[in-house]
C-alpha cells in the first residue's frame, strides 16, 4: 500500500509516501518550513502562509514525483491520496485540499481527509503494529491551537476528557517568550534558555509562578493566567531584565507548563483506566516534558513519545494515518471540504 499525503494546514507545506505491509514505513517526508519567514512578524500571518504555500506546493509536488523514481515508484504505484482536511487555517487548508483533490482528478486516485489531530496520534504510533497498541489510550496533544486530553478505547474512536479553556501550551509558550524578549517560535526559545540555566546552575525564582487549574477536579487546562502572571511581575520589576532573571523566568515558565501537563494527564490515567499513554504535537518536542511524561511510565502503564521528526506539522503523520484506516478497514468518507474548527470526536468510527 502506498499513500501520497499532504499537509497544509498551518505554515508548513509537506508531502510524503507512506507504504508498509504489516506496519506504515515513511518512505518519502518532504517539509517546506517557513519559520525563519514568521520571525520577521514574531508570528505566523495567516494570509502570508497561504500565499507561501501557494508559491510551494507545486515546485514540492515536483520534488515528490523525483523522490518517487529514487524509491524505484511511479504513479501508478500510489494507491491513495491523503489530505489534512482541518483544523487549521482556512487559506492553508484550501491550499492542501484543492492539491490533494486535483492529482487524485488526474492520477485517477481516491482521496480521503484525515484530522490533523489524528494524524498526529498516528504519527506517534507509526513504529507500533496495529494489533500491539494496548487500549484505553490517552492522547496528550500539545501544540500551538491545541491543549487536550484524549481517550481512546479503542482504534478510531475518540472522547475529549480535557481541553484548555484559554491558551494553548504552545501559545503560552509564545506569549510568555514574547514578553521575556525571546524569538519565534517561543517553545525551542524558552527550552534552549531554561537549559542555560540549568547549565549555568542559575537559582531558582523565590517566588514560582502559578500553576493555573492544577489542583482543579476537571481535566481542563488554563494557561492565560501564566501568561499574565509573568506580565505582572515584569511590570512589577519595572527594569531590564538581566541575563540571569530571563533564564530564571524561562525555567519557571517551563516548569509550570509541564508540571500542570503532567499533573493532569495523570489524572486522567487513573480516572480511565490508561494503559498507554501517547504525547502528540508540537509541544512534544520539549525535551523535559518528553522525559518526565516517559518517568511516569510503570507496569502497566507505557508511555509512547513521537519521533522529532513527527513533532512539528508534516505530511507522514496524515499518511500513516490513512493507513492504519484502510488497513482496519475503516477509511473516512471521500467527500469533504476544508474546515478550520473540526471535533476530533466527529472522526469516531
Amino acid at each position: 500500500m502506498n499513500i501520497l499525503s499532504i499537509e497544509t494546514s498551518c505554515d508548513e507545506t509537506a508531502i510524503a509516501l507512506v507504504g508498509g505491509v504489516n506496519q506504515p514505513e515513511v518512505l518519502v517526508n518532504l517539509v517546506s518550513s517557513q519559520i525563519d519567514l514568521h520571525r520577521r512578524t514574531d508570528g505566523i500571518v495567516p494570509e502570508i502562509a497561504a500565499r507561501e504555500q501557494l508559491t510551494a506546493i507545486v515546485p514540492m509536488i515536483t520534488e515528490f514525483k523525483q523522490s518517487l523514481s529514487a524509491q524505484h515508484l511511479k504513479v501508478d504505484d500510489i494507491e491513495a491520496i491523503a489530505v489534512t482536511k482541518g483544523p487549521g487555517l482556512i487559506g492553508s487548508l484550501l491550499v492542501g485540499v484543492e492539491a490533494a483533490q486535483t492529482l487524485g482528478e488526474l492520477w485517477h486516485k481516491p482521496v480521503y481527509g484525515i484530522h490533523h489531530i489524528e494524524g498526529h496520534i498516528y504519527a506517534a504510533l507509526a513504529d507500533w503494529p496495529p494489533n500491539e497498541v494496548s487500549f484505553p489510550l490517552l492522547a496528550l496533544v500539545v501544540s500551538g491551537g491545541h491543549s487536550q486530553l484524549v481517550v481512546m478505547k479503542s482504534h478510531f474512536n475518540y472522547q475529549i476528557v480535557g481541553s484548555t479553556r484559554d491558551d494553548a501550551a504552545g501559545e503560552a509558550f509564545d506569549k510568555t517568550a514574547r514578553l521575556l524578549g525571546l524569538s519565534y517560535p517561543g517553545g525551542p526559545a524558552i527550552a534552549q534558555v531554561a537549559q542555560e540555566a540549568d547549565d549555568y546552575n542559575v537559582p531558582e525564582l523565590e517566588k514560582p509562578l502559578p500553576r493555573p487549574m492544577l489542583h482543579d477536579s476537571s481535566l481542563d487546562f488554563s494557561f492565560s493566567g501564566l501568561k499574565t502572571a509573568l506580565y505582572y511581575e515584569l511590570q512589577r520589576l519595572d527594569t531590564k531584565l538581566s541575563k540571569e532573571q530571563v533564564q530564571q523566568y524561562a525555567r519557571e515558565v517551563q516548569n509550570a507548563i509541564v508540571e500542570t501537563l503532567i499533573v493532569k494527564t495523570m489524572k486522567a490515567v487513573e480516572q480511565y483506566g490508561v494503559q498507554t499513554v501517547v504525547l502528540v504535537g508540537g509541544v512534544s518536542a520539549n525535551k523535559i516534558l518528553r522525559q518526565q511524561l516517559t518517568a511516569q511510565e510503570r507496569p502497566g502503564l507505557t508511555v509512547i513519545v513521537p519521533k522529532f521528526a513527527y513533532t512539528t506539522d508534516n505530511a507522514a503523520m496524515i499518511g500513516v494515518a490513512l493507513w492504519h484506516r484502510l488497513q482496519a478497514q475503516r477509511p473516512p468518507v471521500k467527500h469533504f471540504v476544508a474546515k478550520p474548527r473540526l471535533n476530533l470526536e466527529l472522526e469516531s468510527s
